[in-house]
Formats: C-alpha cells, sequence, structure tokens
C-alpha cells in the first residue's frame, strides 16, 4: 500500500501557504500507511558556504545543547541548533565530509535525516495526523514539499526507515513499491560513488541511485529515464531537489498515482481525494501520469 503526496508551488505568493495546504493532503492518505510518515520541506534557504542538516535521536532528553558544545568547542565548527520534538535542525558553516564523521561519531544513535541548503525531514512512527501536528508541519512555509504514510510489509516499523530518504543535498525520494535488484545496486553504488545506505528499506537504495547519477554529471530528470531501464521491480516516485521536483511510475504502472496542474502549482497524490482541498483544483488539469515516463518541474527538468 503505503501513500504518497507531493506539492510544489508555481506560484511563490502561495509558499506561505505550504504546510496547511500540504497537510491536509498526506492527512488524507493515512488508510494507505498508518505505521509511519514523514515529510521533506523545502523552506528556508541558507547561504551557500553554509550546510543545513536535520537530526534524529530516539531520546526525547537527548542534550542538543551539549552537541552544539562539542560542535564548537571540539570539532571548531559553528553550530546554531533548534530543536524540534525528536528532530533538530542544525545549520554550521561546515562541509559535509567535516560534518557527517563528527556527528555520527559523538552518538551511535544520532542519526542525520537531510542535509543541504533548503531541504529539512521531520518523521516518525505513528498516524500522519500525528506525526504532522508533532513536527508543525501545516504551519510550515516554503516552495515545495514530499511526503509519504508507510504500510510497512517488508521491514520493521522504525523512525529510520521510514520514508522520505535523502542520500544527498537537498535530494529525497518517496517510494511506493518494491525494487527486486537492490542488494545489487547497493553494492555497486557503495563500491563507486562510496555512497552508504544505512538501512535495509529499498527505497534508500532507489535515492542513493539518484544521487549517484547526479554526481555522473545528469539532470534529475535524466536520471529518472536511466532509472526505468536500471531498476527493477515496481514502483511511483516522487523526488525533490533544491528547485524542482519529479514523478516517475514504473513500466507496469502498477502503484496508483494522479498529477494535477494548475498555473500556481502542480500537486500528486496516490489517489485524487488527497488533492481535493487544493485552491483551485476544479479548474486543474488532472490525468494519471504514463508508464515509465518522467514527468518534471523546476530545475529538475
Amino acid at each position: 500500500m503505503c501513500g504518497i503526496a507531493g506539492l510544489y508551488l508555481k506560484n511563490r505568493a502561495l509558499e506561505r501557504q505550504l504546510g496547511a495546504l500540504f497537510a491536509p493532503m498526506l492527512i488524507e492518505l493515512s488508510d494507505r500507511g498508518p505505521d509511519s510518515a514523514g515529510v521533506a520541506v523545502y523552506h528556508d534557504p541558507i547561504d551557500e558556504d553554509g550546510l543545513k542538516l536535520t537530526l534524529y535521536h530516539p531520546d526525547p532528553a537527548f542534550d542538543w545543547d551539549g552537541l552544539t558544545e562539542f560542535l564548537e568547542e571540539e570539532a571548531q565548527l559553528s553550530a546554531e541548533i533548534q530543536p524540534i520534538a525528536s528532530h533538530a535542525v542544525l545549520i554550521s558553516d561546515g562541509d559535509e565530509a567535516s560534518l557527517r564523521p563528527v556527528i555520527e561519531g559523538y552518538d551511535p544513535e544520532l542519526q542525520i535525516m537531510s542535509l543541504g541548503r533548503v531541504i529539512e525531514i521531520y518523521k516518525e512512527v505513528g498516524l500522519p495526523a500525528e506525526v504532522c501536528a508533532r513536527f508543525g508541519i501545516g504551519s510550515l512555509q516554503g516552495s515545495h514539499a514530499i511526503g509519504h504514510t508507510r504500510m510497512a510489509t517488508e521491514s520493521a516499523v522504525t523512525t529510520a526507515g521510514s520514508h522520505p530518504f535523502s542520500t544527498g543535498l537537498d535530494l529525497c525520494l518517496v517510494h511506493n513499491g518494491s525494487l527486486s535488484n537492490h542488494n545489487w545496486l547497493r553494492a555497486q553504488i557503495e563500491r563507486r560513488f562510496g555512497i552508504h545506505c544505512r538501512t535495509e528499506n529499498d527505497t534508500e537504495v532507489a535515492a542513493a541511485y539518484l544521487t549517484a547519477k547526479l554526481l555522473d554529471g545528469l539532470s534529475l530528470h535524466q536520471a529518472l529515464e536511466a532509472a526505468i531501464g536500471d531498476l527493477d521491480g515496481f514502483y511511483t516516485f516522487c523526488v525533490g531537489t533544491g528547485a524542482g521536483f519529479a514523478v516517475l511510475r514504473d513500466p507496469i504502472a502498477c502503484k496508483p498515482a494522479v498529477l494535477a496542474e494548475t498555473a500556481d502549482w502542480v500537486a500528486m497524490a496516490s489517489e485524487y481525494r488527497a488533492l481535493t482541498g487544493l485552491p483551485g483544483v476544479e479548474r486543474a488539469k488532472v490525468w494519471e501520469p504514463q508508464p515509465a515516463t518522467v514527468y518534471s518541474w523546476g530545475a529538475a527538468a
């Protein structure tokens, strides 16, 4: 099962309403995935010489101030941390090569959910409405958001194993379906690019595959076109980058998806009912994305 929702705002005047428009979309898909939910939101870009990370720790009493002090005093890195429930947003002048090993070495349970200049990822076990309330998704502003409601059929219900997955700067992926060659792909990607998947979820492998293709110089649109031949299985993907949004279904297209577009926005969901609250949806172009066809907007094109 699982449910996917994505919203890309073409009209910047709507960015103040991103969370208010998107949270109901995800909640509407609750019966497709009651085990966990997650959202990647693109907003509040930082300067090009900095990095924004979303961190997660399972201990509600985790000492985020202690991590700040460690980064500033021991690692000699700037650190501004804003805790948000079980997550925190870290802004630093360090790069990925300097920040990742320090953070992962500080506490083995501390996990990096995303990193980049624009992206923040919030995900947890629980119903979509509970997760959205916990992180204040409905009040967030931004340019686009991608979310997922999970019905776990192949792995444990954990925060780390929930969608979205981010394996590269400002890239994230949500996925409905199952890949059959993900173990082979995982080994190839780790050997050639040094991208290490940290969960058993095949969706993380798909995200790593796209990151690898981007490192090879492809656009997101081109990377998804390559995925049609390289990924075995069935899937609907919704992908985000710092300035783009894309959707792809496998050549059989056995997983449901619907797209809708107006002059102000483009949205996708596993079912049309998740789109009915969007402004002007009654005038939208609505269609079912074709098999093995990449649809992209913004810088993803």
